[in-house]
């Protein structure tokens, strides 16, 4: 790739922290408060595929897995159903949801439009440091691709736009896609194995028009980008309204 970009150094940084139980801890010797912790583990584990849809989620299991008591797990049960992650039946408890055809289609709505103006603020906001910054976490993802480390690339995924919304330098913008991220993330592990090769091929483009200050292209990029990705998904299910 040309432009702003310097590939001298083949690190990932700004990678977003996440929490997990390392061998020998507990989510209770994090620093993080631990509701938010509990909540980010279990959404984390929907979103990887760890707890699939329709699966039952039993507090005592949870509680036991992330060496916490049961009280945080009710207590982020809660938000996730709130935020359309787990659906709490009375006397059935909890089992993880799904995302209807309607909720899908109107994600991948929102998010393109989004996407797009990121992308093209990038593209002009973008100083050198951000650019190889971006590059080297599209190089991280392009490993991970030819190692055949499908695990790794939804947090790389979620980290790749994460950093485009940081260089577009707009709040505002940056946190309604935050609001969608854990859903996006949701979406995008489902359809991984159909998308790796493509996703990761967009990326590139997306970083080469960013490094090249190209913000029409950029944008243009981000939004078929999006778009392959809302193609993808209704392949496998279906049309994209009831």
């Amino acid at each position: 790739m040309t432009g702003r970009r310097d590939t001298t150094n083949g690190q990932t940084s700004g990678a977003k922290p996440t929490v997990a139980r390392r061998a020998g801890t507990t989510l209770g010797d994090t620093h993080t408060p631990l509701r938010l912790a509990v909540t980010d583990a279990i959404r984390d584990r929907i979103a990887d595929g760890r707890y699939p849809p329709g699966s039952r989620l039993y507090e005592e299991a949870i509680a036991d897995e992330l060496g916490v008591s049961r009280n945080p797990i009710r207590e982020a049960f809660q938000v996730l159903a709130a935020e359309g992650f787990i659906e709490i039946e009375p006397r059935r408890g909890a089992r993880v949801a799904s995302v209807d055809r309607r909720r899908a289609a109107e994600i991948f709505e929102v998010r393109a439009a989004l996407e797009g103006q990121v992308a093209e603020l990038a593209a002009t906001k973008g100083d050198e440091v951000a650019c190889k910054e971006l590059g080297d976490i599209f190089d991280a993802g392009a490993r991970a691709v030819a190692d055949h480390r499908l695990d790794a690339l939804p947090k790389l995924n979620t980290q790749f736009h994460e950093h485009l919304a940081s260089m577009a330098d707009n709040q505002l913008l940056a946190d309604m896609l935050q609001q969608l991220a854990g859903v996006v993330r949701w979406i995008y592990a489902e359809r991984l194995p159909q998308r790796v090769q493509g996703s990761w091929h967009e990326h590139s483009e997306i970083v080469q028009a960013v490094v090249d200050g190209d913000p029409s292209e950029a944008r243009r990029l981000a939004v078929a980008h999006v778009e392959s990705a809302r193609d993808a998904y209704f392949a496998g299910h279906g049309a994209a309204t009831d």
